[in-house]
C-alpha cells in the first residue's frame, strides 16, 4: 500500500518501486489473504432477484485450488493460454487465480463478443481452454470446429454435450495445492485491445502488471483499503478496467468487491445496487457516469454511502465532472492510461490533486511527459502525445506473436500511447484526443473531447460524438453524431440551436457544421465510441 502522506509531490518524491523476485499475482490476491484471515469477504455477488451470495477468501482460495488442480488434470500447463468468457461473477475470479496458480496466461474475453470476434481471438491466441456458460457454449457451437488449438470447454452451468461441469471439477478435484513461483515478468494474462482500429491485439503482461497498477488505483480511490471499504465496478471483468482497475487491486487490499452479471448498463439499477450494497468505492467509466446523469435527483433518492469513485478509459470531460461533485460533494477521480501500461496519469482528490477538464498529474513511480515525433518532451502548454517511459512494470511485456508492432509502440524509451494532450503549467495533463481523432479544419487542430463536452452541456442532448468529415476547402469540417433525451424531437430548429450553443461557447471554428441526430452510437465492449466508424460513415456520405 502507499505511505499515507497528505502531499503529492512528497508521495511522488518518496515513491520507490520494491519488486520482488518471485511474485504470483494469485498468492497477491488470494493465498495470502486465505492464510492470514480467511475468514474475510472477498466477493459478495448479487443475483437477479436482489439476493446475495458472499464469499469468503477460504473458499475463494478452496475453489481455486480445486479448479487448478482440474485444470492440469485436463492437460493445462505452465504458459498454456485459458480463455475466460463469462459476465461478472466469483467463477471469473476463482478461474483467473487457478491459471495463474499454474503458470498458465489468462485471456479474458466479453461475453457480449459475437462469434467473430471469439473465433479470432480464440484462434490467435490458441487458447487450449475455455470456462463460460450457456450463453457463451451457443457462440461456441457454430466455431468449435476451426480452433485446432482448443482441446476443452468448461460450462459454469453445468454439463453440455461438447462442455464439461465446472461444478463437477471441482467436487472431484483436491482443494489443496501449492501455488507456481513465477517471476514478476513471467506472463499472466494477455488482454485483447478493443480493436477501434485494426484487429485487435493481444497486449500481454507479467504478474508485476497488479503491483504497477496499485499507486494509480489506491490514489483513484482516495486510498483504497479504509476500514469498511467495498468496491464495485459496471465493467466488464474481461478488459483491464474490470479487471485491473477494480477487481484484482481490491482482493490485493482485502477489500471486498460487489459482483453482479448485467448485460447492459442500466443507471437507474446501478444506483439500486450502490445503496442496496452500501458501495462506498466504485470504478465507473465515463460513459456510464454520463448516463448516470439521465436519473433524476440521484443524491436525494437513494441512500448513498459512496466516498470515492474513480474513472478512466476516455475522457470524463468537465461537465461530467462538475456534475458529479454539485450532485454527490465530492469529485471523481479521473486517471489514464492503456491497456498496454495503465494508470499512469491520475487525479487523488484526497491530495488535493483534482481539477475539472483535466486527467490528473503523473502517478507516483510513472514518468510521463508530452512528447514530439522525434521522442524530445515537450514545454508545457504544447499539443503532443502522451508518453510513458520504461521500464515501468505496468508497461506490458509485448504484443501478442506480434514484434513489428512491439517495436513501433516506442520512440526510444517511451511508450506511446497514440492519445494527445497538454501538459499546463502546474503539471497537470489535458486530454486532447486520439490521433486519428484530431480535427484538422481551414488549418486548425480540433481535439473532438472539448466539442462533445459542450454538446452534452445543452439540455437536448443526451450522448455525443465529433468526427472529422472530409471537406474540399477545410480539409475537414467537425460533425457530430447526437443521441438525443427520450422527451426530445429531433428537427432544423434544434440543429440550429445546438450548433449556436457550440459556436457561442468554444469557437467559430469548433462548432459542428453538420448535425445528424442518431439512435445510438457504436461502441466497444469497453464502452468507449469507436469513432472510426463514424469517421467511416461520415465519409461514405461524400462518394
Amino acid at each position: 500500500m502507499l505511505k499515507p502522506i497528505s502531499d503529492y509531490d512528497t508521495l511522488t518524491a518518496e515513491f520507490r518501486w520494491s519488486l520482488p523476485a518471485t511474485y504470483n499475482m494469485a498468492a497477491a490476491v488470494s493465498d495470502s489473504w486465505a492464510a492470514s484471515d480467511p475468514q474475510r469477504l472477498a466477493i459478495r455477488h448479487v443475483l437477479s432477484n436482489g439476493s446475495v451470495e458472499d464469499w469468503t477468501h477460504s473458499q475463494l482460495s478452496s475453489a481455486a485450488n480445486r479448479c487448478a488442480n482440474a485444470l492440469i488434470a485436463l492437460g493445462l500447463k505452465r504458459g498454456d493460454r485459458f480463455a475466460l468468457l463469462l459476465p461478472q461473477c466469483p467463477q471469473i475470479a476463482i478461474a483467473h487465480i487457478a491459471a495463474y496458480k499454474i503458470g498458465a496466461i489468462a485471456v479474458p474475453l466479453a461475453a457480449l463478443f459475437g462469434q467473430e470476434a471469439l473465433k479470432y481471438r480464440l484462434s490467435d491466441s490458441g487458447a487450449r481452454g475455455l470456462i463460460t456458460d450457456t450463453a457463451g457454449l451457443e457462440k461456441m457451437s457454430s466455431i468449435r470446429d476451426g480452433l485446432a488449438d482448443l482441446d476443452f470447454m468448461i460450462s459454469v452451468d453445468g454439463p453440455d454435450t461438447n462442455a464439461l461441469s465446472f461444478e463437477e471439477l471441482l467436487g472431484k478435484a483436491s482443494d489443496r495445492f501449492e501455488t507456481l513461483k513465477t517471476t514478476p515478468d513471467d506472463p499472466a494474462l494477455m488482454i485483447y485491445t478493443s480493436g477501434t482500429t485494426g484487429q485487435p491485439k493481444g497486449v500481454l503482461h507479467g504478474h508485476r502488471v497488479l503491483i504497477g497498477h496499485m499507486p494509480g488505483i489506491e490514489l483513484s480511490q482516495n486510498f483504497l483499503g479504509q476500514n469498511g471499504d467495498l468496491l464495485w465496478t459496471p465493467a466488464d471483468w474481461a478488459w483491464a478496467g474490470g479487471l485491473l482497475n477494480a477487481l484484482f487491486p481490491a482482493l490485493k487490499l482485502g477489500v471486498p468487491v460487489v459482483s453482479h452479471a448485467s448485460r447492459k448498463f442500466d443507471p437507474e439499477f446501478a444506483f439500486h445496487l450502490l445503496a442496496n450494497q452500501q458501495v462506498r468505492n466504485a470504478f465507473i467509466p465515463p460513459t456510464a457516469l454520463k448516463m448516470l446523469r439521465a436519473v433524476d435527483r440521484p443524491a436525494a433518492r437513494f441512500r448513498l454511502n459512496w466516498r470515492s469513485v474513480g474513472s478512466a478509459g476516455e475522457s470524463l470531460g468537465r461537465e461530467t465532472y462538475d456534475w458529479f461533485a454539485a450532485e454527490f460533494g465530492f469529485p471523481v477521480n479521473e486517471f489514464f492510461g492503456q491497456t498496454e501500461c495503465n494508470a499512469v496519469l491520475g487525479s487523488a482528490a484526497s491530495l488535493g490533486v483534482t481539477r475539472s477538464g483535466a486527467i490528473g498529474k503523473a502517478t507516483p513511480g510513472h514518468e510521463v511527459a508530452i512528447i514530439d515525433d522525434g521522442g524530445n518532451p515537450l514545454p508545457p502548454e504544447t499539443l503532443g502525445q502522451i508518453a510513458i517511459r520504461r521500464p515501468d512494470p505496468v508497461m506490458f511485456l509485448e504484443y501478442w506473436n506480434k514484434p513489428e508492432a512491439t517495436r513501433e509502440k516506442f520512440i526510444g524509451d517511451w511508450m506511446i500511447t497514440g492519445d494527445q494532450g497538454v501538459q499546463d503549467e502546474d503539471g497537470y495533463i489535458h486530454f486532447v484526443g486520439r490521433d486519428d481523432d484530431i480535427i484538422t479544419s481551414a488549418s486548425y487542430r480540433i481535439g473532438p473531447g472539448e466539442i462533445e463536452d459542450c454538446l452534452i452541456k445543452h439540455p437536448a442532448v443526451a450522448l455525443a460524438a465529433v468526427v472529422g468529415k472530409p471537406d474540399p476547402l477545410r480539409t475537414e469540417i467537425v460533425k457530430a453524431y447526437i443521441v438525443l433525451k427520450s422527451e426530445e424531437a429531433s428537427g432544423d430548429a434544434l440543429e440550429d440551436n445546438i450548433k449556436d450553443y457550440v459556436r457561442d461557447r468554444l469557437s467559430a471554428h469548433e462548432y459542428p457544421r453538420e448535425i445528424e441526430f442518431v439512435d445510438s452510437l457504436p461502441m466497444t465492449t469497453t464502452g468507449k465510441v469507436i469513432r472510426r466508424k463514424l469517421r467511416e460513415l461520415a465519409r461514405s456520405e461524400i462518394n
